[in-house]
């Protein structure tokens, strides 16, 4: 592992590429050497694939010159250049000519791999519409009889339902379709996907309109999101004819819906656009999503038409070969300003109202939340100030108190009052230190006799004894627990058992990660969703260091007790947590992505406004934090989220819910995740 833990195939990903030479119309000589030219630039970046545009050999445009035998005998030549040039090249390429078969002419998708034509795929749907006329020139891959052909020498397949797995990459399987093909109702990548090809391919040659643009993305993004796969549509641009028909070149690579990479369009030069993309995630999608299989199911006979045609690229995996794509810091904050505002808007909402209907249900109009002027505690506060906006109840019927204990702050016990007079709700403080003191003795533990004994024992007593008076003020007044723990303390376990963080009546933040519901609390700071523009407070809170404050500091006002120096920096927790629960990665791949986003130090003010976010992480640094989240997440804390209280599940990330996302044993082992974990190498 060691040797090529820094190679992005080793960890699933494969390096595609999109092409868009400049060509010359009926000049299939300079078109192949144009093709060679970017191909080697490609396979130089150690990519496994790379397209280019439809009828790129000869251009699009030919009209009637399709016809002319000099024009397709030069488009063999120029064919049979590329496959000379091929040899050299550990990635396989496809390319658009035209080629004819038993006294047919047809518009192909030529893939080559190790100097070999590994197979040819004819375009299926043939426009003959608006400024198209393809069916002038050509034939549909339907009339088809053959199904291998002679070509440049060779017999190879032939055909629209051929697939190309690429036997020494994992879950590489791709499939060509061509223009049009996507266009339809029913493309036949829609098949092709259902039959196991990950990778979609289309070579186009789309002219340029007002709006189309936008259109192809919206085409193209969906068809990669239904179909669970990757998609790289490249399309003609520079050279071809201006007679009635303009060009711009567009290409994009998505990844089950997700855009990774889009060349600017109308550029006059010849363009090479490159994306790593993920295999394993897609394949572990499908795995997840069971209607995929039933969809398959459905459609066996379609499928039983595609033929696999196998072939290795012997990619050297001995040497690094960083990740070419955006690995985010946050994967559950998004980094650009307004897409994070329209995130933390709707997640707010679906707490809001998630709590509003549980009240309606329950027939209560009261909520009782404990405050300790910490982060968690806030952002629920915030929530309930909206549900009693919503529900036209006066937010005097938020019930909130502060309980200070032995070692709260002198900031924090402010900060919690000034909180709950910027929300306008029923305001208390009560000192749990005489009850929990009878408790201590009740036990007797030492600290009753005077002696400074800080163990489990005597922070749970405070945990425990807020929790208590919570579930009673509820029973006294008629009203609902509100919990404040969150996604990432139930992750990690760091919560005590029964008490607050754990147990409540409704937690609004239990599917909230500790770096969103940061940026939750600064949106509604920055927005006034809660009614006043005073948003000082909620900014000291935010810059207030996380801890649960149940050890008296040695320190004036320091806190004895800082989480992140037991558990790690919940910004890299939160980071593992969504890779292992989202997508149930190894800890290696966990590692190496970590180590792509954390190895540099971030530039500006990303993305926490005001907190300039410039944190590094060594290989030492994710490899000892990923061993605390392992440990943690797998071992020690799943009996504690096997009886967590409802709560609303607030994103695609996933949720802790046993009866929601996630279903665990409580008495599970670590092993094999240490295990793996042990491969990965200490320093870089």
């Amino acid at each position: 592992m060691a040797s090529n833990f820094f190679n992005l195939y080793t960890h699933d990903f494969a390096r595609v590429a999109i092409a868009a030479p400049v060509c010359r119309i009926a000049d299939p000589a300079y078109n192949a050497e144009q093709t060679i030219r970017l191909a080697e630039q490609a396979a130089g970046q150690g990519a496994a694939l790379v397209a280019f545009p439809e009828l790129g050999l000869s251009a699009y445009t030919c009209d009637d010159l399709f016809h002319q035998r000099a024009l397709l005998d030069g488009v063999l030549d120029g064919l049979s250049a590329i496959l000379d040039a091929s040899t050299d090249w550990k990635m396989a390429v496809v390319v658009g000519a035209p080629l004819r078969v038993d006294h047919q002419l047809y518009n192909c998708a030529v893939v080559i791999a190790n100097g070999q034509i590994q197979g040819v795929v004819p375009k299926s749907y043939l426009p003959n519409y608006g400024e198209f006329y393809e069916a002038r020139q050509f034939s549909s891959a339907d009339y088809a009889l053959a199904t291998e052909i002679d070509l440049l020498g060779e017999r190879v397949q032939f055909g629209s339902g051929l697939l190309f797995e690429v036997a020494d990459i994992p879950n590489f399987k791709f499939h060509v379709e061509i223009c049009e093909d996507v266009w339809v109702p029913i493309p036949p990548s829609s098949f092709a996907a259902l039959a196991g090809a990950t990778v979609l391919v289309n070579l186009s040659a789309s002219n340029a309109l007002v709006g189309k643009s936008n259109y192809r993305n919206q085409l193209v993004g969906q068809q990669s999101a239904r179909c669970i796969a990757a998609y790289l549509y490249t399309s003609a641009g520079g050279g071809e004819s201006s007679t009635d028909m303009a060009w711009d070149g567009q290409g994009v690579i998505y990844e089950n819906g997700e855009l990774l990479a889009e060349p600017k369009r109308f550029i006059d030069e010849p363009t090479l656009t490159f994306a790593d993309i993920d295999l394993e995630r897609l394949s572990r999608e499908r795995m997840r999503m069971n209607t995929y299989a039933q969809s398959a199911q459905r459609h066996a006979a379609e499928i039983g038409k595609f033929r696999t045609v196998f072939f290795e690229l012997e990619l050297a995996r001995d040497q690094p070969l960083a990740l070419k794509r955006c690995v985010e810091r946050f994967p559950y904050v998004p980094a650009d300003p307004r897409r994070r505002d329209e995130r933390c808007n709707e997640v707010y909402n679906i707490q809001v109202q998630a709590l509003a209907q549980r009240l309606v249900t329950s027939g209560l109009k009261k909520v009782v939340i404990g405050i300790s002027g910490g982060l968690d505690s806030t952002h629920a506060l915030l929530v309930c100030a909206r549900v009693m906006d919503k529900l036209k109840l006066p937010r005097t019927n938020i019930l909130a108190y502060t309980m200070p204990g032995f070692a709260t702050s002198e900031r924090t016990l402010k900060q919690a009052h000034a909180l709950m007079q910027l929300v306008g709700c029923a305001a208390q403080e009560i000192d749990i230190r005489p009850s929990c003191l009878q408790m201590l003795k009740d036990l007797g533990h030492p600290y009753a006799e005077g002696k400074q004994q800080y163990d489990i024992t005597f922070e749970n007593v405070q945990a425990g004894e807020r929790t208590n008076h919570l579930f009673r003020l509820a029973n006294h007044n008629g009203a609902l627990v509100i919990g404040t723990g969150d996604l990432s303390e139930l992750a990690l376990g760091w919560c005590t058992y029964g008490v607050g963080d754990h147990m409540s009546h409704y937690n609004v933040n239990a599917s909230v990660p500790k770096t969103l519901i940061s940026h939750l609390v600064r949106w509604v700071a920055e927005s006034g969703v809660i009614g006043r523009n005073d948003a000082q407070v909620l900014l000291d809170i935010l810059a207030t260091e996380i801890s649960p404050e149940l050890v008296p500091g040695t320190a004036a006002g320091q806190p004895e007790q800082r989480t992140e120096s037991t558990i790690g920096p919940y910004e890299l927790q939160d980071f593992n947590l969504y890779y292992t629960l989202r997508f149930g990665f190894n800890p290696s791949k966990v590692a190496f992505l970590a180590h792509t986003a954390w190895k540099d130090k971030a530039q500006g003010r990303w993305p926490d406004g005001d907190h300039v976010t410039r944190n590094q992480y060594d290989l030492a640094a994710i490899r000892k934090n990923l061993g605390i989240f392992l440990d943690r997440f797998f071992r020690t804390s799943q009996f504690k989220r096997s009886c967590v209280p409802n709560a609303p599940k607030v994103g695609s990330g996933g949720s802790l819910s046993p009866r929601g996302d996630w279903r665990a044993p409580s008495d599970a082992q670590s092993v094999v995740w240490m295990e793996e974990l042990r491969a990965i190498p200490v320093q870089e």
